[in-house]
């Protein structure tokens, strides 16, 4: 995957905090939260699921969407006047098979909004420090890909044995 599909819709901002964090592995970033601004909770909404189940608040997509301007002013307003709180979690228990479940923690939507904002921030000061050869958790990676470098690598006799891979759960 090339790093220009990695940061494809990026803004202008981001883009130059990741070529800086590229650009200087030691350096160190003292204030990026202005970088959370009404665009990039735009962005954020743009990215999130339609079909999302909500959260404690009962907010969907749709819903939150129908006065989005507003909402995204307010939520930006209280982001920059520290007065923003987090929702508490919805459980939900997904079933696994044999009788089994797995818990689920729904955020709400303003949430997820704010997640997903700090993640794309956060990815472009951090996704420099990664090897090209590590998949967990990357942008455009998955672990299929990881099972297809690690095939590869050993079909060309670079590897001879490996030591562990969980890909049970």
């Amino acid at each position: 995957m090339s790093q220009a599909s990695t940061w494809r819709g990026m803004s202008p901002e981001l883009l130059r905090v990741a070529e800086r964090a590229r650009r200087e592995p030691d350096g160190q970033f003292h204030s990026l939260a202005h970088l959370l601004d009404v665009p990039a909770l735009t962005h954020a909404y743009q990215r999130l699921r339609a079909d999302a189940a909500a959260g404690v608040d009962g907010v969907t997509k749709e819903y939150y969407g129908q006065d989005l301007e507003a909402n995204l002013q307010d939520l930006h307003a209280r982001l920059r006047t520290q007065r923003y709180r987090h929702q508490p979690i919805r459980r939900v228990h997904i079933p696994k098979g044999q009788g089994r479940t797995r818990p689920l923690g729904i955020a709400a939507f303003e949430d997820q909004l704010v997640q997903d904002a700090l993640r794309e921030l956060l990815q472009a000061v951090y996704e420099q420090d990664f090897l090209d050869c590590s998949y967990g958790f990357r942008p455009g990676r998955s672990a299929h890909d990881a099972v297809r470098a690690l095939d590869r690598a050993v079909g060309r006799g670079e590897l001879h044995w490996v030591l562990e891979a969980d890909l049970a759960s």
